[in-house]
């Protein structure tokens, strides 16, 4: 049981490290690692029946980032 929490938690940490880390440097790996890290936690959370169901959209908003900055760099590529 106790693996299963340090796995969990060490998802945790680096969803969200590669999370700021990929906002800061623009960087479209950092928020895939991001997103692929979410996914079990936003999975866990998409059960309860209360407020903490809005942190599955996690992943989600972590996509919409991506195609954001895609957009954007191609825009600037075309200018």
């Amino acid at each position: 049981m106790n693996l299963i929490v340090v796995l969990w938690q060490s998802a945790l940490i680096i969803s969200f490290l590669s999370f700021f880390f990929g906002l800061f440097t623009k960087s479209k790996t950092s928020l895939l690692i991001s997103f692929f890290t979410s996914l079990p936690i936003a999975y866990y959370f998409f059960g309860a029946n209360n407020a903490f169901k809005l942190i599955a959209l996690f992943p989600i908003i972590t996509l919409l980032i991506i195609y954001l900055f895609y957009r954007h760099e191609k825009r600037r590529v075309e200018s």
